[in-house]
């Protein structure tokens, strides 16, 4: 048997899929809740506090938690795997790949990797789906030396990212987020009918031995949003 919260957050979404509730209309308060389904409003509240962070829902302090725009939400503050945060979300999640080969690293590579430039590397690129629409191209740079058996994944049963966290553990992340046009061949994988500002991570991931991989994520500005929530603890003045 499901806890209680999570059987409210399976209800919530899978109402929101339905169409029951549209994007920005304000859901049942806690106590609504706990009347609907038994339980306390402690219970509720943690059902509603889950679906937040998860993008699902939007809190206005004062006013009430509303259903949030339906976007696709990345977090600033933590490496999550995309597959994850979409099935969080009661979405699907589909890859396709597009090219797994041995390449040559160019110069912003061979820095970002920490590979003499034009030294042998993998290279992967996987365009990502929510509920069959694109909404990340992952474009990613691996070192051989730390991870010999990339190129014999299909990464059709799991993404590039959980099979490098089960291979090489991270350690640390640096991301640069930045505005960019996508190219006409980016436009048309992302299925955009006219050209839009896409949001682009550039991120390095770190294991104990060292960098192991640079990846560009792009996704349409239209279809995808950058979040995080910071608790900042009080000091005396």
């Amino acid at each position: 048997m499901i806890p209680k919260f999570e059987a409210i957050k399976r209800a919530i979404s899978s109402e929101i899929e339905q169409g029951q509730w549209r994007e920005h209309q304000q859901v049942p308060s806690e106590n609504a809740l706990a009347e609907r389904f038994g339980c306390s409003r402690m219970t509720a509240r943690r059902a509603l506090t889950e679906l937040v962070e998860q993008g699902v829902l939007v809190r206005s302090q004062g006013l009430g938690t509303f259903v949030a725009p339906f976007k696709s939400q990345g977090s600033m503050m933590a490496i999550r795997n995309i597959a994850e945060e979409i099935r969080e979300r009661g979405h699907q999640h589909s890859a396709q790949l597009l090219l797994l080969k041995q390449v040559a690293a160019e110069a912003e590579v061979a820095i970002a990797l920490s590979v003499p430039n034009g030294s042998a590397i993998f290279r992967s690129c996987l365009l990502h789906q929510e509920n069959g629409q694109p909404v990340q191209l992952e474009d990613r740079y691996v070192n051989p030396a730390l991870v010999p058996d990339y190129l014999a994944q299909g990464f059709d049963r799991q993404t590039p990212h959980e099979y490098l966290s089960q291979v090489a553990p991270l350690t640390q992340a640096h991301h640069l987020v930045e505005a960019v046009a996508p190219s006409e061949v980016q436009q048309r994988l992302l299925a955009l009918a006219t050209p839009e500002p896409c949001l682009q991570i550039c991120r390095r991931t770190w294991s104990s031995q060292g960098v192991v991989s640079y990846a560009r994520l792009l996704h349409p500005g239209s279809r995808f949003r950058l979040g995080g929530h910071l608790m900042v603890e009080s000091t005396s003045r």
